[in-house]
């Protein structure tokens, strides 16, 4: 199935991702090499700390799981199903979340990282390079959901029909279709899925789902490392909180997408699980690493630095383009006002919390 090879894909675009990060990262285990010495008058008590980090690894993981679960229940929670309003003000919400860890989460690590006195001044200190890898993420971004958006809705109705059956126990309904030289006639039930009804939207959601989790696999990995790197009990005891609040409200950002494109129940639990474990796996390497590791050196800087500029373009356009615009052009929320102050507050209230976290992680 088409659908089943895409997530294959975007599956294997994140591991090799991830997989290039920790390529660049491993050799920036100090060495005699670095020009800027690794942070070491925080590096004390490194058996509390490890005692911090596994429990913010296990509170992590809950709050993860949770926060991407939270919009799936809704195939068990009537109100939390994509065509009910109260949907748009979750998903304002999660927005809000997504749009507010962009801004104030990433790019300002991104431009910190690539500023850094630790930097050779030509040409990181002379040009915006964080402002520039995340301008040339969100424009590849647009071009991939163009590109992709447009390829599926030319494929001939059969093929996509193929490509998009989402249901485990069979579709709701069935439609045979005669025809001969003469007449035709249909029989059957006629409540045909609103998927294989509305292809080309389902299609825009499936792509909306999966390239939001690529933007947020990056940044989570990162966060991971950060934090497993981290001997400073201080350090790590905010993290765990902020960070648990963090991946729930990002969680529900993607759970309500996965939720809106309709995947079978195994390809929404892969991606549900890929996200939790994405932060925990970061930090677990993270502690591997953390007895030799400097996040001082040039070359832990830049890809950091790098990475975080691609990952706050994604989120930042997927949050404005895909998920803000597309809900509030609605026409049942354009001509609801109640349903407009709702989610209007609702994205404040997202964009806030997660701002707020940002004075901690």
């Amino acid at each position: 199935m088409i659908t089943m090879i895409n997530l294959r894909a975007c599956y294997s675009f994140n591991i090799l991702g991830i997989l290039f990060l920790l390529t660049l990262l491993l050799p920036t285990i100090s060495g005699d090499n670095c020009t800027c010495d690794a942070n070491t008058e925080e590096k004390h008590n490194s058996t509390a700390a490890l005692h911090y980090k596994l429990g913010a690894i296990a509170s992590i993981l809950l709050s993860s799981v949770a926060g991407v679960c939270l919009p799936l229940l809704g195939k068990r929670i009537p109100a939390l199903r994509p065509e009910n309003d109260i949907f748009f003000v979750i998903k304002a919400f999660a927005a809000g979340v997504i749009l507010a860890t962009g801004f104030i989460h990433i790019l300002p690590d991104s431009f910190e990282n690539l500023t850094s006195a630790c930097l050779n001044q030509n040409p990181w200190g002379n040009f915006p390079f964080a402002g520039f890898f995340a301008m040339l993420s969100a424009i590849g971004t647009l071009m991939i959901d163009a590109y992709a958006t447009g390829y599926y809705t030319s494929l001939p109705f059969d093929t996509q029909a193929n490509a998009d059956e989402v249901r485990d126990n069979g579709p709701a309904g069935h439609l045979h279709v005669h025809t001969h030289a003469t007449h035709g006639h249909a029989h059957g039930s006629a409540n045909i899925p609103t998927e294989r009804m509305n292809l080309p939207e389902l299609t825009r959601h499936r792509i909306i789902a999966q390239v939001l989790e690529i933007g947020i696999v990056f940044h989570s990995v990162i966060i991971g490392i950060d934090m497993g790197v981290s001997q400073s009990v201080g350090t790590i005891r905010p993290l765990l909180v902020a960070l648990s609040f963090h991946q729930f409200f990002e969680g529900i950002g993607l759970g309500g997408c996965i939720s809106q494109a309709k995947f079978k129940t195994k390809s929404a639990a892969i991606m549900a699980i890929f996200f939790s474990l994405t932060t925990p796996v970061g930090a677990a390497i993270g502690i591997g690493i953390s007895s030799s590791y400097n996040e001082n050196s040039p070359l832990a800087l830049i890809v950091e630095g790098t990475f975080n500029g691609l990952a706050a373009g994604i989120l930042i356009y997927m949050a404005l383009v895909d998920l803000l615009a597309e809900d509030f052009m609605n026409p049942r929320v354009q001509t609801n006002l109640k349903i407009q102050l709702w989610v209007n507050v609702s994205l404040l209230l997202g964009a806030g919390c997660m701002s707020l976290l940002g004075r901690w992680a």
